[in-house]
């Protein structure tokens, strides 16, 4: 309870402070207390992730009623990873927000709302009465909104972000419905109480309820349909937004589905099923997306619905596995999602640092404009290579035991000789090689055309290398990602408890014997390609000390017959993937704009593509179309006519003194006839 009140204290405290330091100190200080409020919550809750659970009752009010805190395994693992995560974060964002230095006031609202977002994501952890829990859910909603409209003097930012902040608001009305239902079922605001609500009503009825609170996380989570906002407000924000929103505040709706699937008793092997099919499609739909995109901050937020899908195959694998009785498909299906949300916070927030490294050096995403950057800034590359190779879940770095994790576990569901779950199961397989193909593709083509090759575009100040200030967290999430890959039993272990939450509803011990030998395996797997790399570099080192003192031409590449410049000769981002866009073109919306090449010696040509999300067109785009072309119909009645206001509103007045007289009327007309 102490450490619930020092932590609040101290937060209330830097909230008044900040406003009225210099600019300077507004960093220094949200930093401070970022970093002192991340060890006081571990501190707290890094017991209960070892199995310990931790509750609190404060007494709250007639409306309210009693608020209870509760802190165990599930909510520890979450808490530490959002630690981290805005730590490194608030780091990163201390020396990048120094270019918006003369903007005080923004900086200020910055600050302030970067505090109120880490204490309410810890907060949705641990609070269990649902009015609460809306209350910080939409402190959360309100502090995103003014952490992605820093720059909201952009038409696109402020676009973003109110795009966010409405579709934060249809997903928190879904959770209201939830909510309502229980409390009108049970008469309590405890999260206790939905347990009681599904273990005393059909399991129909508790997957209806269960539905409310997926979608109104999965819009948080961006899971496909939900996602359309979340393209939009990555490219919006300053590159640590970002990171911070790929890396824990999606995940803060990973959390709250993974919350109801523990409280909710249901029929698991249905909803295992349709979490399965959700997910596939998530993952599929947002890495082909991703290797369209000619931003390359819009890039990454596709590959968060990309990771999200792929997270989510975990969680309907251990649904299932609930469903079945199956031990080993709890394990590997739960384990591998909750190694994945940390897993994608890491690489994904090392990818947006990056990407902001790149911005600010360069002053623009366009992916087409570079080219040759690993001269200029080495270490960056090596970084965002580092996490390329993660989310591509390659060996031996982080996304690579999760993913075998959740491949583990989908090989081992085969074994059931039942129809309906062979097919679930291998189209979920046949999902997950799509997305590891597919996204080695997109990587490949964003790292290739930003990092090597030679300059497409010439900028007013030459690329330079980012500080250490902005470095040093990078390095610290690249450490993660490879001890993960390197390392993974200990890491695996952590999650014992979380799982054991899972595997003692259903009164079954989770074998971790099988899983160990899973992570051994994968251990041997990343050192063995340790020692590859190793023997790589090596091999170059040698070749290097061997050649230092040959002198080293510089030629022109071989324009195949056509003199011009070399730079216009090589590959862009769009003609790698062109093959592909040939093959996706049916399933996408794509624009072109092009201007045909002719001659044998072509003197000018120009070839655009510029992708469109389907189902955005479908679930916003056009209801939103119609819904004004319904609101134009009336656009008469506003014609600049005084006289017509006034007549309105005497009409309006009218009705309300008349409605009470007309009901009246009709109330005496309906007696008088049933008299008759």
């Amino acid at each position: 309870m102490a450490y619930i009140q020092t932590y609040m204290a101290i937060l209330v405290a830097s909230l008044l402070v900040v406003p009225f330091l210099k600019v300077k100190w507004k960093g220094i200080m949200t930093l401070s207390v970022v970093v002192f409020n991340a060890i006081l919550s571990g501190y707290i809750t890094f017991p209960a992730l070892l199995g310990e659970k931790i509750a609190f009752i404060f007494e709250g009010s007639i409306i309210t009623g009693s608020i209870p805190i509760r802190i165990d395994a599930l909510s520890g693992w979450f808490i530490l990873l959002i630690n981290f995560t805005l730590v490194t974060g608030a780091m990163y964002g201390l020396h990048y927000m120094k270019t918006y230095k003369k903007q005080t006031a923004n900086i200020t609202l910055h600050c302030l709302a970067y505090l109120l977002v880490q204490t309410s994501l810890t907060a949705i952890c641990v609070v269990q009465n649902s009015l609460v829990f809306l209350f910080v859910w939409e402190i959360m909603a309100i502090s995103c909104f003014v952490l992605i409209i820093f720059e909201y003097y952009k038409q696109d930012t402020l676009k973003a972000g109110i795009n966010f902040l409405i579709q934060s608001h249809a997903g928190v009305l879904f959770l209201t419905l939830g909510f309502i239902w229980v409390y009108y079922r049970t008469g309590s605001y405890d999260f206790e109480a939905i347990s009681q609500f599904s273990i005393n009503f059909p399991p129909v009825t508790s997957l209806a309820l269960f539905f409310f609170f997926f979608i109104g996380f999965a819009v948080k989570a961006g899971f496909v349909p939900f996602h359309t906002w979340l393209p939009y407000a990555h490219p919006a924000s300053p590159s640590h937004i970002s990171g911070v929103m790929s890396g824990v505040i999606i995940k803060i709706g990973i959390f709250g589905i993974l919350r109801m699937l523990q409280l909710i008793q249901t029929d698991y092997v249905v909803l295992g099923y349709i979490i399965l099919v959700f997910s596939v499609i998530s993952g599929i739909y947002g890495v082909m997306l991703a290797i369209l995109q000619h931003n390359l901050k819009k890039l990454l937020a596709y590959h968060s619905i990309e990771n999200i899908g792929i997270i989510g195959i975990g969680i309907g694998l251990g649904t299932l596995g609930l469903g079945q009785q199956n031990s080993t498909l709890i394990l590997l299906g739960f384990g591998g999602a909750l190694l994945h949300v940390l897993n994608h916070s890491l690489f994904k927030s090392l990818l947006f640092y990056g990407a902001g490294n790149v911005y600010q050096t360069t002053h623009t995403l366009n992916i087409e404009h570079f080219g040759g950057l690993v001269k200029q800034m080495p270490q960056t590359t090596i970084l965002f290579l580092v996490a390329a190779l993660a989310i591509c879940g390659l060996p031996p770095f982080n996304g690579f035991i999760s993913e075998f994790l959740i491949y583990s576990g989908l090989f081992d569901g085969m074994a059931s000789k039942e129809m309906l779950n062979l097919v679930v199961l291998l189209f979920s397989v046949f999902g997950m090689v799509l997305i590891g193909g597919l996204a080695i593709l997109c990587f490949t083509k964003a790292f290739g055309a930003i990092f090597l090759g030679k300059p497409r575009h010439h900028f007013p100040s030459k690329p330079k290398e980012s500080g250490y200030g902005k470095l040093t967290p990078m390095y610290m999430a690249a450490a993660f990602i490879v001890a993960i890959g390197l390392f993974p039993q200990f890491f695996f272990s952590m999650m014992r408890e979380p799982i054991k939450l899972y595997s003692d509803k259903i009164n079954i011990t989770g074998d971790f014997t099988s899983a160990i030998s899973i992570t051994e395996t994968m251990q041997i797997i990343g050192f063995s390609t340790t020692g590859f790399i190793v023997l790589g570099l090596l091999i170059f080192f040698i070749r290097k000390t061997v050649t230092a003192q040959k002198p080293k031409p510089i030629l022109t590449t071989w324009g195949c017959g056509y003199v011009g410049e070399t730079e216009k000769m090589q590959y862009t981002a769009s003609s790698f993937i062109r093959s592909y866009r040939k093959l996706a073109e049916p399933m996408l919306s794509i624009q072109k704009r092009k201007i045909e090449i002719e001659g044998v010696f072509p003197v000018y040509g120009r070839h655009e593509t510029h992708p469109q999300d389907k189902i955005e067109e479908f679930f916003i785009d056009k209801p939103w179309n119609l819904m004004k072309l319904f609101l134009g119909k009336f656009r008469f009645l506003q014609n600049g006519n005084p006289q017509f206001y006034v007549l309105y509103g005497a009409v309006f007045i009218a009705l309300i003194i008349g409605f009470p007289i007309i009901a009246e009327t009709i109330k005496k007309i309906i007696y008088f006839l049933n008299q008759i």
